[in-house]
């Protein structure tokens, strides 16, 4: 029976077993943490092997001779800009290696935009006042880059098939302060949606009134997939910008994050050549060169694409029965209730719940009371606020499948009694 449909009466026995409950979670002092979307060890020791590619007896010479040890070689070793360019389904000549952040890389393209302008551009921190659009609920780490700048960030609801598209035509066509739009346009966090075709070309043919004006486009997960047999598919953006006449609107972000080492992998930004270069004259102040061993160590584990595909669906053999698991568990526990609804992504690192409006911190708040950390209610909000109060940010991927269980039925059971409250509380 759904919660709302129940009366005061039934409200209140329910809460008393549910609260019984509750009681018996804190008792086992549980030490579970739900907060981000790590990689588990067991993923971790998949790229092991990568520790054994070289030695001091190896060959430390890229395809054109450079000797990986020494200076030099600015924007990546060849083979390391094929591999992600593959990876990333662009030449590798429209692609710049860096270290092993790609958060680091967009950092450093808003604070270059901001010091330095875009393509000759005035300034960001000339002008008085710089926009950001940000697709919601989006990637926290996102909007503390452009907070930290003092950037305002405009709120774009999301759909199943990427943001409100009229209104970021609108605004990006009528006011020139702003700037960019942050993406994760493939199973995107938190919700799991990939952009549809015709969200991506919509993307291409944007008319900005700013002609400094990019997509931060961040294909954090693009290959992410957890089913061999039911991927989703998308549209490659610096093609249909090009198609479009757009060639330089967007800027590309990809890495090895969760593919490798999530601390030493290798890192990229793709854009059109004269993107490309107005960075490339920044990055040569900047550096003398990134890790070229590591970029080595990278190529020689995974060899090609068709390597590094592999290897993810042995990523993906450990992550689908997690994901599983939480999906199967708020089937069972919530659903039917009306008190909750949530995503089923077909690759990533996240689900994202809604409850009902008003209850996320709350929900948040208990399952830590009872030894249950996720992410902060608001998160996936700019300034951390949810006008709702309703999203919450599931991340499946460290905890063991025997923890995850727990886990997850505490925070249904959290949803449970703070829905039951705040009905009983309207009734």
């Amino acid at each position: 029976m759904q919660y709302s449909n129940m009366t005061k009466e039934e409200l209140e026995t329910l809460l008393l077993q549910l609260e019984a409950d509750y009681r018996a979670f804190k008792a086992k002092e549980l030490t579970l943490n739900m907060a981000r979307g790590k990689p588990s060890v067991d993923q971790l020791d998949l790229s092991m092997g990568m520790m054994d590619i070289l030695s001091s007896e190896s060959d430390l010479t890229c395809e054109d001779g450079t000797d990986c040890r020494n200076y030099g070689v600015l924007d990546g070793l060849p083979e390391a800009k094929q591999l992600l360019g593959d990876m990333m389904e662009v030449p590798a000549d429209n692609i710049i290696i860096y270290g092993n952040s790609s958060l680091n890389v967009m950092y450093d393209t808003v604070s270059r935009s901001m010091t330095h302008g875009v393509l000759g551009s005035t300034p960001w921190c000339k002008l008085d006042k710089v926009k950001f659009l940000c697709p919601v609920p989006g990637y926290d780490r996102h909007f503390a880059i452009t907070q930290y700048f003092g950037i305002e960030m405009i709120t774009v609801p999301m759909t199943k098939d990427g943001p409100d598209m009229d209104m970021v035509e609108k605004l990006v066509s009528e006011d020139d302060s702003v700037k960019g739009i942050w993406c994760v346009p493939k199973y995107s966090n938190p919700q799991g949606y990939s952009y549809s075709d015709e969200t991506v070309r919509r993307f291409a043919h944007l008319k900005p009134k700013a002609k400094d004006f990019r997509i931060y486009w961040d294909n954090a997960y693009t290959i992410h997939h957890l089913y061999d047999d039911d991927q989703d598919y998308l549209l490659e953006i610096l093609d249909e910008c090009r198609k479009a006449g757009n060639p330089d609107m967007v800027y590309k972000f990809a890495s090895t994050s969760k593919i490798s080492f999530p601390g030493s992998g290798i890192a990229a930004i793709a854009a059109s050549h004269n993107n490309l270069d107005d960075i490339r004259r920044q990055l040569g102040i900047q550096t003398i060169g990134h890790d070229k061993v590591n970029q080595l160590r990278h190529v020689r584990f995974f060899k090609n694409i068709e390597g590094m595909n592999e290897h993810m669906r042995r990523h993906a053999d450990i992550l689908r029965p997690k994901f599983e698991k939480v999906l199967e568990i708020l089937e069972n526990e919530l659903g039917g209730l009306g008190i909750g609804e949530w995503t089923k992504p077909k690759g990533g690192y996240f689900i994202s719940f809604d409850s009902l409006p008003g209850c996320a911190k709350a929900i948040v708040a208990r399952a830590k009371k009872a030894g249950v950390i996720m992410t902060g209610a608001g998160a996936t909000y700019p300034y951390g606020i949810d006008p709702e109060d309703s999203n919450i940010r599931i991340a499946p991927s460290y905890p063991s499948i025997s923890d995850l269980e727990t886990a997850t039925k505490l925070f249904a059971l959290c949803v449970k009694i703070e829905s039951a409250n705040k009905i009983l509380s309207e009734k």
